[in-house]
């Protein structure tokens, strides 16, 4: 049920309530899920009988801890395994009404399918967040996020549920976007941080400048860690004279999961959807609160296709400190990095993200990097390209100098910086590409 415009929240009582109703809520909710889960779908059944345990195993939500753990590789398996949606699906076909799809590294697209009931209760929880956001029925939101099944397209109708004019843009060309956005005079706008960036820089190129000549006053960006980087997301800001609000959302679940209140102090996370764990990748045991760890989901109420214990391959904190906004729900305090995207360079674990921070608080950079690496006697060698920015007349050698203390201050890693003229490195219009490794064997 959705509340008046004066209203703080969407649902009041929810969103505020105390941890230990989170808590009660959740283990309620998890109680009914696996007794679906295990009823419903063959995959489960089998893997809760090879693990010796069963739904009524469950008393308290540390219990779940016994149950298997799912990931990427199997979920695309049993698909292929059972066509067209794998055995880990607990309904009939018939209840099934929608499905998204992404694509993976074998080319085959994973579907994540909805039913009836899932979709709405999605759609309520985008507007929910849209809501937290700021965003209100006076706004005109302009979605630039691709359609083409991918899971982040119907976010949108979380923006027309609480009221807002919806504008259905999907991967327009970047002038054709500023176009419609100057056309429709649109107030908030929904993209990648590297598009955000991309975006705005192409209408400099225009003669256009995003802050003075466009009414975006509202950006949520999603899709990459930048949004949580507060260099990269104050770059953004200053670029457009709006505030950015990170959002973080999972395909093999429904869009956006969690997302930044006008705090901006974390993502509020999804809670009465999805449960979170946060585990040491290497143990698998839970890291202490606001360490980081692996990021590990489990549904709370999606029927089509329930998500046990899956590992996201995310590096993230959390904590449970309540918001300034009044929320009590679990934040998200940053997703640093993906597993598969951490570097290890000469004993150190790096992100990008890591160097990003570093790169995006300089004035004197466009804001625009690439880690190259490659070995040298058998030794490994990181490169960090960066551009200046036009017009830069200070001293080279001092800004690389000065970057290069600052990466190794930050990082612990010691790296060459290359210094670029503006314009030199790729944009990206989604997601960027931030590594080039040629090392010959690279271990993990």
């Amino acid at each position: 049920m959705a509340v008046q415009d004066h209203d703080a929240y969407w649902h009041p009582g929810l969103e505020t309530q105390s941890r230990a109703d989170w808590r009660k809520l959740q283990l309620d909710l998890l109680k009914d899920h696996l007794r679906h889960a295990y009823e419903g779908s063959p995959y489960y059944r089998a893997a809760f009988d090879a693990q010796r345990v069963s739904p009524g195993d469950l008393h308290t939500l540390d219990d779940l801890r016994r149950f298997p753990f799912l990931d990427k590789a199997t979920i695309r398996d049993r698909q292929v395994a059972v066509p067209p949606f794998g055995d880990l699906v607990a309904v009939p076909e018939r209840e099934i009404v929608y499905i998204s799809a992404s694509s993976g590294s074998t080319g085959v697209p994973t579907a994540s399918p909805f039913t009836a009931k899932d979709f709405e209760e999605w759609i309520d929880y985008e507007a929910r967040q849209f809501w937290s956001s700021g965003l209100r029925p006076t706004d005109r939101y302009a979605h630039a996020l691709n359609f083409s099944l991918f899971v982040g397209g119907p976010c949108v109708l979380g923006a027309q549920k609480l009221g807002a004019l919806s504008i259905h843009a999907g991967t327009l060309p970047s002038e054709r976007l500023l176009a419609i956005l100057n056309q429709f005079k649109a107030t908030a706008l929904w993209t990648t941080p590297s598009y955000a960036w991309h975006l705005g820089e192409t209408a400099q190129s225009e003669g256009i400048d995003p802050a003075r000549d466009l009414g975006v006053r509202r950006l949520f960006v999603a899709g990459e860690p930048g949004g949580s980087i507060p260099e990269t997301r104050e770059r953004i800001e200053a670029l457009w004279g709006a505030e950015v609000y990170d959002y973080y959302g999972l395909s093999d679940i429904f869009g956006s999961c969690a997302g930044m209140c006008v705090e901006k102090d974390g993502l509020h996370w999804a809670e009465d959807h999805i449960l979170v764990e946060v585990l040491d990748p290497e143990t698998l045991e839970p890291v202490a609160e606001g360490a980081r760890g692996e990021l590990v989901l489990t549904t709370l109420r999606k029927r089509a296709r329930p998500i046990i214990r899956f590992r996201t391959g995310d590096v993230v904190s959390v904590t449970t400190e309540p918001c300034r906004c009044g929320r009590t729900s679990l934040r998200l305090k940053g997703v640093h990095g993906r597993l598969d995207d951490m570097l290890i360079v000469k004993g150190v674990n790096l992100f990008p993200g890591d160097v990003e921070a570093v790169v995006r608080q300089d004035p004197a950079l466009t804001g625009e990097y690439r880690l190259v690496l490659d070995r040298v006697e058998r030794l490994d060698r990181l490169t960090v390209e960066a551009e200046h920015t036009q017009g830069f007349n200070g001293d080279l050698e001092d800004l690389r100098g000065r970057l290069r203390r600052q990466l190794k201050a930050a990082t612990g890693v010691g790296a060459e910086v290359a210094l670029l003229a503006p314009g030199t490195l790729p944009r990206a219009v989604h997601k960027a590409k931030r590594i080039d490794d040629r090392r010959q064997h690279v271990w993990s």
